[in-house]
């Protein structure tokens, strides 16, 4: 789902709520091949202003049951996009699912680096309001600032992530 519009609004607690009825709809489908569900992104963080998009990692324990949870997925209309140049993180993209709330769904292996970067940049915000506050702010300025151009909204915010992720021990960005 390429994004056209940039549009960030301020946080929803609707979005838990629309992250659980994704979840319920996965779960169904592939509970028993997983070993969770994660709402990860900036929806995942109370108080953050967000694009409404859901970001969801489905973990798996390893390649072994990709597969298998790539094919229970395309029965319920997801199909799998390859990892879009983010090595373990496996992107689906998906059509008739209006009942849903948008949301970008991705498998990651437990071990993958890229789950280790959602958990601990969501983990990290949702434990420092001061981060959140100043996040949210740089997040509405690059929105105003960049309304039709979402590479420059993500360039407006980079400084900002990278500086977050210096805090919480990241070093892969």
């Amino acid at each position: 789902m390429k994004t056209k519009k940039v549009v960030v609004l301020p946080y929803d607690p609707k979005w838990k709520m629309d992250f659980e009825a994704v979840k319920r709809e996965i779960m169904d489908a592939v509970g028993g091949l997983i070993v969770s569900v994660e709402h990860v992104g900036s929806t995942s963080v109370e108080g953050l202003s967000a694009k409404p998009i859901i970001d969801i990692d489905i973990v798996i324990q390893d390649y072994s049951v990709f597969d298998d949870v790539a094919g229970r997925l395309s029965d319920i209309g997801y199909t799998y996009e390859g990892d879009l140049g983010i090595k373990e993180r496996e992107a689906f993209k998906y059509s008739g699912k209006t009942h849903l709330q948008a949301h970008h769904l991705y498998v990651c292996p437990r071990n993958s680096k890229e789950l280790f970067r959602h958990i601990t940049f969501r983990d990290f915000l949702r434990s420092h309001p001061e981060a959140v506050k100043k996040y949210s702010e740089i997040k509405e300025t690059a929105a105003r600032m960049f309304p039709n151009n979402i590479e420059k909204y993500i360039e407006y915010k980079d400084p900002c992530i990278k500086g977050f992720y210096s805090m919480c021990g990241l070093d892969i960005y």
